[in-house]
């Protein structure tokens, strides 16, 4: 069967703060533009995942009248901590000024986006949620054409089914590709058009994530917490953040930088780890876990952005890793980067054929304050190379001394390379989940909503199917057991403890990206399953 097509003046491949913010910024320009939004999840907002505490700079500038328009921005920030933990100590250091909430606000950033989409429609932006984006498509002169959705109905053995239906060709003058992190796509434009030849490596953490209801008497509205050290080693980058947003409610979640070297460590226990120290546990108890969750991010910053635009699209928000890191915020970075990207974007089409590449955009955003925001903070985090304190200690005079005016920029190396062979590295024991502040992996997937058709193609491939055995369980003794938050992967063996063998759970995934970028040798390779699978995240 051949594929429809149809035609727009834009497409945008993904549905979050900064695709949506596109979306809007071109129908804000030009209302008569035809542009439509590609959604892999159920909805708008089912797969989004952050903290969050969000900056209303880019906000404003997109709506003046934000809070009008009712925005859920409901809980302002409003008292700051930050602490050192050791095993059964809590330590409150000064709070670095870039962690500075006033005038924050904490958020559900998937209901924020529910209300971007509301407001995208209502400016005439169609929306195609369900719809995952599987294929690049190119014009005979190597510029990008637009996207196919994949097909549907497709069984395991690779098929088709009675229920097949075609994917969808959706051609456009302009593409903005807008993944976020380690976007299935923008991987493959990375290497078409060789766009991080002049730009460092980037580096991603995991963010782990569960929305609680707490005892009220607990809860503390506008409240923000962030912490360091216990139960990472000191040179492993990572740390927590517990929010208090409205309703009883209380986000808490881990972050792991993926440059960790020890194979044996796993960001999930080290999470659930985290909750039982005695300064994090009294929140919890008494309380009810409601939702789970986990997604990779994007911590290159300032040098790791890669060249933004090439024939027909350009590359906006975390698929191009505008995160801003000491500051543990991206949204406000990502909806500025569209909201250029679509200035650009609009300018562009307005000429004739508008096909071309938007060189604009890039030269727009070296003048905007996005630009000088990461520039200043760009060597913070890769000084934490040297470990918690040598981070912290360059971090200080980097801020209070130099004032992000140096004259260097510290590197980054790719995450798999930092991986240690399990032979040189001390094995972490992790304790049993109590079922009252530390859960499992299977009953944390379970209330993260997370669904997937089962008769379809693994959306997990492994380029050697000999690697997992060969190389990673004997050498690294099979890490993707480990650093998987959802327990896809798990190594089988025969009664007698012979023949073990990989066995993916592709159904249990969060599309977190984690096991793309931490692969010792690359081998797994993340891409789009049928569209409106993975979790659905209702408030997170």
């Amino acid at each position: 069967m051949e594929r429809e097509s149809m035609e727009f003046d834009v497409v945008v491949v993904g549905g979050g703060p900064s695709g949506l913010t596109a979306a809007i910024r071109l129908k804000q320009i030009n209302p008569e533009l035809n542009v439509c939004v590609l959604e892999k999840g159920s909805e708008v907002g089912a797969h989004i995942l952050s903290g969050a505490v969000i900056e209303t700079r880019a906000l404003a500038e997109l709506f003046p009248d934000w809070k009008e328009r009712e925005a859920p921005l409901l809980t302002p920030a409003s008292d700051d901590r930050f602490m050192f933990l050791t095993e059964s100590k809590a330590i409150r250091l000064m709070t670095p000024p870039q962690m500075n909430n006033h005038g924050n606000f904490i958020v559900s950033l998937g209901n924020f986006t529910r209300w971007l989409g509301q407001q995208a429609e209502a400016l005439g932006v169609e929306i195609f949620a369900g719809f995952a984006a599987a294929e690049v498509l190119y014009h005979e002169d190597g510029s990008v054409k637009g996207v196919a959705t994949g097909d549907m109905g497709i069984g395991k053995d690779g098929q088709p089914t009675h229920n097949f239906t075609p994917g969808v060709e959706l051609w456009a003058r302009q593409t903005i590709f807008s993944e976020g992190c380690r976007g299935s796509l923008t991987k493959t434009l990375f290497e078409k058009f060789d766009l991080r030849a002049e730009c460092e490596d980037q580096t991603y953490g995991i963010g782990i994530k569960e929305l609680w209801e707490v005892d009220p008497a607990k809860h503390k509205p506008g409240t923000i917490l962030h912490t360091v050290g216990w139960p990472l080693d000191t040179q492993t980058y990572g740390g927590s953040f517990l929010y208090h947003l409205e309703n009883n409610q209380v986000a808490v979640g881990f972050v792991v930088g993926l440059d960790y070297a020890n194979p044996h460590l796993s960001p999930f226990d080290e999470f659930q780890r985290f909750k039982t120290h005695p300064a994090i546990r009294p929140l919890f108890e008494g309380g009810r876990r409601i939702s789970y969750g986990a997604r990779a991010l994007s911590e290159g910053g300032f040098q790791s952005i890669p060249k933004l635009s090439f024939p027909g699209g350009v590359l906006v928000g975390d698929t191009a890793g505008f995160l801003n890191v000491p500051k543990i915020k991206g949204t406000h970075t990502a909806m500025k980067s569209a909201m250029v990207a679509a200035e650009a974007v609009a300018e562009a089409l307005g000429h004739e054929g508008g096909s071309h590449e938007v060189t604009a955009y890039a030269e727009h955003l070296k003048k905007s304050w996005v630009w000088s925001e990461l520039h200043t903070v760009r060597n913070i985090r890769p000084s934490f190379h040297w470990g918690l304190w040598g981070g912290i200690a360059y971090s200080a005079l980097e801020t209070y001394l130099f004032r992000g005016k140096m004259p260097w920029t510290l590197h980054h190396q790719p995450d798999h390379l930092a991986l240690k062979r399990a032979s040189e590295c001390p094995k972490i024991t992790y304790p049993k989940p109590d079922g009252v502040v530390s859960f499992d992996k299977l009953s944390s997937v379970f209330i993260s909503s997370t669904n997937h058709e089962e008769n379809q193609p693994a959306h997990l491939k492994l380029r050697d199917a000999a690697v997992p055995i060969a190389i990673n369980l004997e050498h690294y003794d099979a890490p993707e057991q480990r650093y998987c938050p959802a327990g896809v992967y798990e190594i089988v063996r025969a009664d007698d403890g012979s023949n073990p063998r990989l066995q993916i759970n592709a159904q249990n995934c969060l599309h977190c990206k984690t096991c793309d970028i931490k692969d010792p040798t690359q081998n797994i390779n993340w891409v789009v399953p049928e569209g409106g699978g993975g979790p659905n995240y209702p408030n997170m």
